[in-house]
């Protein structure tokens, strides 16, 4: 099984992840990070195949792709 770590504060809610997931499990979020950025979110991690494209996409290093 894998998880996906989203670092809120580095997050600036570019939206590569969310073009770039091939499950399409990314949503933004509807609260504001410290920056006042809206960060993303996963939707449902347990539909997540571990493949860390977005964690390989994201240009703020704001996601990471552990297999568990």
């Amino acid at each position: 099984m894998a998880e996906v770590i989203i670092d809120r504060e580095r997050c600036k809610g570019c939206l590569l992840c969310v073009s770039f997931c091939p499950k399409q499990l990314f949503t933004l979020s509807d609260k504001l990070n410290s920056s006042g950025y809206y960060p993303v979110k996963i939707k449902e991690m347990k539909e997540c195949s571990g493949c860390a494209v977005c964690a390989t996409v994201c240009p703020d290093v704001a996601i990471t792709a552990v297999d568990r």
